[in-house]
């Protein structure tokens, strides 16, 4: 017996997606089979819950990677800030989260200072 791929296994999905949307339940599926990834969203979805979805991929790899990376930094600090944009985005953003922002701000800028530094003793 054959061994069965990704690839198979999204064919298969693809016709119980197709079975729920003859039932009236719209589905969208978007696939990446070269990286293994098959994202099924509700007819609810939007595009902010969407972003906070894809955020929250971003935010685990920068939670795991660890700190001595160069690149680190970036990575952490541009995630903060856009999960309190993310977060905030149908409301005002408070004066604690606006420093929060400013700080992360300041680390970017730090962690540019110090790749920069980093290039030039090269």
């Amino acid at each position: 017996m054959s061994e069965k791929t990704f690839s198979d296994f999204y064919e298969s999905l693809l016709e119980l997606v197709k079975s729920y949307e003859e039932k009236n339940t719209m589905l969208k599926v978007e696939e990446n089979l070269e990286s293994n990834i098959i994202r099924i969203y509700g007819e609810k979805i939007n595009s902010i819950s969407r972003a906070k979805n894809g955020i929250d991929d971003v935010a685990e790899l920068a939670y795991t990677v660890a700190e001595h990376h160069p690149y680190w930094g970036l990575l952490y600090n541009c995630t903060q800030i856009a999960k309190i944009a993310l977060d905030k985005w149908d409301d005002n953003l408070s004066k604690d989260e606006l420093d929060e922002i400013d700080w992360s701000l300041d680390e970017l800028k730090n962690t540019c200072k110090k790749l920069k530094e980093d290039l030039s003793s090269q």
